[in-house]
Parts: structure tokens; C-alpha cells; sequence
């Protein structure tokens, strides 16, 4: 599964549910998420994980060690009237950004994506995550005119 020379992804299983755990909290930090039970973010992705309720990969960098994730969720499309997938989770640790990890992780989904047959992967990044809108656009996704609205109930 190697896109990037010298990084190696893989799906996580039960096993890696440590080390997503803690990129995920890097993750959450970043979008300045209060986290107010520190064990939920842990076990919120083995639930994920062992429900088979999301794609996670991992990307390991030489040297460094597991410094990404990305979190793919399965979706459908009223619009398209076909299966499409979410990449809900994209994080790269500090130590490993520049490695090429995001872009693998990035490429990797895409790849899964097409392999799978679903007819596209949207995602959302904040306003201000330039680096992170560079890259999508670099690899094909394309800004759309809708905006999101969220309503939080709890």
C-alpha cells in the first residue's frame, strides 16, 4: 500500500487502536475540541473499528513512527442516487507533516474509493486550513456551492 516513498499505510485494526487514538487527539486539539473524558476519543475509534463503521488508515513515516490517520465513512447520495463515501478524519502529527503522509493517506482513500465503486468523497475542512485546502484541490476535489449548516442538539 505504499504511494509515497518511504510511507507505509495500513487499515487499522483492534491493534492500532493506541496509536489512532492519539493521532485522533492531535486531531481534535487542531479543530480545538474540548475533550472532557479523556479515554472517549480511544474508545469512540475501537467502536469505529470493531463495528466495521468506518475505513481508518494510518500512515507510518521512517524514523518517525505512525504520525497520520484518515477516517472514511460510508455514505449515500440522494442526489447521485449512489453510495459515496465521507473522509470525515484527515490529521498528520506535527513530527511527520512534510513527510508526504497526508497525501498518501489522501491518494490511499481516493484509491479505496474508486476501487469500491462509490461515486465520490466529499469532505469539509475549516475556513482557515489553507494548507490542508492545497492539497485537496492538488489531488481533484473541487469547492462546491452548498453551505453546510449544523444544529447541535445536546
Amino acid at each position: 500500500m505504499q504511494q509515497n516513498p518511504g510511507i507505509e499505510l495500513r487499515v487499522a485494526g483492534q491493534a492500532d487502536v493506541d496509536a489512532a487514538a492519539e493521532l485522533f487527539r492531535g486531531y481534535l486539539d487542531f479543530y480545538e475540541v474540548e475533550v472532557t473524558d479523556p479515554d472517549r476519543p480511544r474508545a469512540f475509534l475501537a467502536e469505529r473499528i470493531a463495528k466495521d463503521e468506518s475505513l481508518v488508515l494510518l500512515a507510518d513515516a521512517p524514523g518517525v513512527g505512525t504520525v497520520g490517520f484518515a477516517q472514511v465513512y460510508r455514505a449515500f447520495s440522494s442526489l447521485s442516487m449512489d453510495t459515496a463515501w465521507v473522509l470525515n478524519d484527515l490529521y498528520v502529527a506535527p513530527e511527520g507533516r512534510r513527510t508526504g503522509a497526508g497525501r498518501a493517506l489522501l491518494r490511499e482513500v481516493l484509491r479505496r474509493a474508486r476501487e469500491a465503486g462509490v461515486t465520490g468523497v466529499q469532505l469539509e475542512t475549516a475556513y482557515d486550513n489553507k494548507v490542508a485546502q492545497g492539497l485537496y484541490e492538488a489531488e481533484g476535489f473541487v469547492r462546491e456551492g452548498f453551505h453546510v449548516y449544523f444544529h447541535e442538539l445536546g
